[in-house]
C-alpha cells in the first residue's frame, strides 16, 4: 500500500517540519501503538465471535499488527532501529505461535490482520533487511491467513474488500502470483457490486458470491433501499462505519496495484470518486434526501479518505469537493483501531 518513494516524500517532509505530515507523524508516535515497552500478545488460537463476542486475542492480533507496521514506519521516518527491532519482535512473537481464527467473525478478524501485517513485512524485509525469521513470518502468512481470506465471503462487501485486502498483501509478500491474480479478480467483481453507478443500469450488479440472484434478494441485501443513485453503496443504509470499511479496502488495494505496476485506480475511479463524494457529502452536513435510507443515514465514515483522494483529485485531477472538505478537515486522519491507520502521514498530498 506504500512505496518507498512514498516513504521518502514523508521522511522527507516530517525532516522539514512540513504539515500536515508532521502533525500526522506525531500523533502516530504519540499513540499506544508506538510504545517501545509494548509486550506482543500473541495466542496459539484468536476466537472471534460476532462483534466481537467472544474476543479472545482478537482486539490483541489487530492492535499488535498496527504497532507493527506502526514501528516500521516510525524507523523509515525517523532512523531510530529500536522501531524496527519492535516490529520485528511483533511479528515475530506471532509467526511463532498463531494456528488458527475461530468462531463467526474468522474471516473478517483474518482479513483484518492479514492487511496489515505485510505492510509491515515489506517496510522491514525490504528496507531494513536484517530480519532472521522473516521466512516464518511468510510462512504464517501463507498457512494461516491466506487460505482463509482467498476464497472470499458472500456476507457483507466489506468483508469480502478485506479479505481480498489482505489476500492482496499478502500476495505481494510471498511473490505469489496466482494468488495476487485470483484475489484481484474476487476483488474487481466485488467492488463492482458493492457501488452503485448509473453505467450498472436499473439496479446494482449482484455479488460474485451467494444467493442474491433476484432484485427482492438485492434490495434485502442493500439494507431495504430500492432506489439507486451514483456513489450509494450496499452498506450505506446499514451505517457508514462499515460502508468506510469497504470503502478504505478497495483504496488499499488500488493503490497497492498502482505500486505493483498494473494500476487499477482508472478502472475504479468512477465508482470511487461518486462513493466517496456521496458519503462524504452527508457528513459535511448536507439533509438526507427520503428516498435515500428512509431520509436518515448513521454517520462516522472514518479515517479512510486519504488514499483514495489522493489517487482521485492530485493524481487523475478528479474535482472532489466534498471529499477535500471531508478529509482536510479531519487531518491528521488516524487510525480505526482495525485494518486503518496514519494514513494522512503516509498519503495526503502525495505524488510519488
Amino acid at each position: 500500500m506504500v512505496s518507498r518513494a512514498q516513504l521518502d516524500f514523508v521522511k522527507s517532509k516530517v525532516t522539514a517540519g512540513a504539515q500536515p505530515w508532521t502533525a500526522a507523524y506525531n500523533q502516530m508516535l504519540a499513540s499506544r501503538y508506538a510504545s517501545l515497552s509494548r509486550t506482543p500478545a500473541p495466542r496459539a488460537t484468536v476466537e472471534c465471535g460476532s462483534y466481537s463476542n467472544p474476543n479472545n486475542g482478537c482486539t490483541d492480533e489487530r492492535e499488535d499488527a498496527i504497532a507493527a507496521y506502526t514501528d516500521a514506519l516510525i524507523w523509515y521516518i525517523s532512523g531510530n532501529t529500536a522501531y524496527a527491532q519492535k516490529s520485528i519482535a511483533l511479528m515475530d512473537a506471532w509467526s511463532a505461535t498463531i494456528k488458527a481464527h475461530t468462531n463467526s467473525n474468522a474471516p473478517l478478524q483474518t482479513g483484518w490482520a492479514g492487511s496489515v501485517w505485510p505492510r509491515a513485512a515489506e517496510i522491514i524485509k525490504h528496507a531494513y533487511g536484517s530480519w532472521p525469521n522473516q521466512a516464518r513470518f511468510a510462512t504464517m502468512l501463507r498457512t494461516v491467513y491466506l487460505p482463509v481470506v482467498i476464497g472470499g465471503s458472500s456476507s457483507n462487501g466489506n468483508w469480502e474488500l478485506s479479505m481480498m485486502e489482505a489476500a492482496v498483501g499478502i500476495a505481494v509478500h510471498l511473490d505469489d502470483q496466482a494468488s495476487y491474480d485470483r484475489a484481484i479478480a474476487r476483488f474487481q467483481a466485488r467492488t463492482a457490486a458493492y457501488i452503485y453507478i448509473a453505467a450498472d443500469g436499473s439496479q446494482p450488479k449482484y455479488p460474485p458470491v451467494g444467493s442474491v440472484d433476484t432484485r427482492a434478494e438485492l434490495i434485502s441485501y442493500w439494507q431495504g433501499q430500492s432506489t439507486f443513485v451514483d456513489g450509494l453503496a450496499q452498506e450505506t443504509c446499514r451505517d457508514f462505519v462499515h460502508t468506510g470499511y469497504g470503502i478504505s479496502a478497495i483504496s488499499h488495494v488500488a493503490e497497492t496495484t498502482r505500486i505493483q505496476g498494473a494500476d487499477l485506480w482508472p478502472s475504479v475511479s468512477e465508482r470511487m470518486r461518486h462513493a466517496l463524494g456521496f458519503h462524504t457529502k452527508f457528513e459535511n452536513g448536507t439533509a438526507v434526501p427520503a428516498t435515500i435510507c428512509g431520509g436518515s443515514v448513521t454517520k462516522g465514515l472514518g479515517p479512510v479518505t486519504e488514499v483514495a483522494y489522493n489517487a482521485l483529485a492530485n493524481r487523475l485531477g478528479i474535482a472532489m469537493t466534498n471529499s477535500r472538505t471531508y478529509t482536510e478537515s479531519r487531518r491528521p486522519q488516524g487510525t480505526n483501531n482495525l485494518f486503518v491507520a496514519w494514513e494522512t502521514l503516509t498519503h495526503a498530498n502525495n505524488p510519488a
